[in-house]
């Protein structure tokens, strides 16, 4: 047992917060669609989204009955509207190969469409118990903090932190041992102001005890958002949401009228599947 497992484990015990994917019987494709929605995206947002997500499609069939056009619809203004396409490819890939139930494993999670290392390991973990190193950026903070001694980690996961991480999991509650590292960084060791003095293991933190020297590496990217593709994507994709079928490009030219860029974010749009051209210049969510 690591000196850092019972201090984090007695803390996240006080002070978890209450949340749906969290509580006992939410099952696999609870943590499944809240890993999806999280991604980029703070809970306050999701969980209006996620309470009516799940009451619409509570399993993965109910999900994959249904045009994918309608999860994208559903996704609303979460940001970042592939998820959705690649929720709904997931639940019907799991009625296809699975027989409607969330498979057990990683190797079958990570074979899922939009899937990848870490939500596997996530599903994995808190919706079966399973003993996996669930990185997220939270965890890879508090992980840098306490055990590497730095402030940010490195921008993508190394080996060197991996196995850092898989060898911090304990046999004893992975599960626990993961969401509580994760609740840990997200409440208490922040990227912006962490509140050592809240801390339970600040004692132990190799960057607190380091004298909390500056980050040095790489520079760290933003997430711009006013006037970029991002946003205009956005703009066309609520005209496509609020409509009743298609709508016409002098629509969408209204939603954003500098032509290029327009242009530019509607055949993105097209690309990714997210809209379908109907006939004669309109345009709608996939059916």
């Amino acid at each position: 047992m690591s000196d850092l497992h019972a201090p984090i484990l007695e803390w996240y015990d006080e002070h978890a917060r209450d949340l749906p994917w969290r509580r006992p019987g939410a099952g696999p494709w609870a943590v499944m669609v809240s890993e999806f929605m999280l991604q980029q995206t703070p809970v306050s947002r999701v969980l209006p989204v996620y309470d009516a997500w799940m009451e619409t499609w509570p399993d993965p069939a109910a999900l994959a009955s249904v045009p994918s056009g309608d999860a994208v619809r559903a996704w609303g203004r979460l940001g970042y509207p592939r998820r959705a396409l690649r929720l709904h490819a997931a639940a019907l890939a799991i009625v296809e190969r699975h027989g409607g139930e969330v498979p057990d494993t990683y190797e079958d999670l990570r074979a899922l469409p939009g899937i990848g290392d870490y939500t596997a390991s996530a599903i994995a973990s808190f919706g079966f118990g399973a003993r996996h190193a669930v990185l997220d950026t939270n965890v890879r903070r508090v992980l840098a903090r306490t055990v590497g001694g730095v402030e940010f980690p490195a921008t993508s996961v190394t080996r060197a932190e991996r196995d850092r991480a898989e060898a911090l999991v304990p046999d004893d509650q992975p599960a626990t041992w993961a969401v509580a590292v994760m609740e840990l960084g997200a409440l208490v060791c922040t990227a912006a102001s962490p509140s050592c003095g809240r801390c339970p293991v600040a004692d132990q933190c190799a960057w607190t005890l380091a004298g909390r020297p500056a980050y040095d590496g790489p520079p760290r990217r933003g997430q711009a958002w006013a006037g970029t593709d991002r946003q205009v994507r956005g703009r066309l994709l609520a005209v496509l949401r609020e409509a009743e079928g298609s709508v016409s490009r002098t629509r969408l030219e209204q939603a954003w009228p500098e032509p290029v860029q327009r242009e530019r974010a509607l055949a993105s749009l097209l690309t990714d599947g997210l809209a379908v051209e109907t006939d004669d210049e309109r345009y709608a969510l996939p059916g």
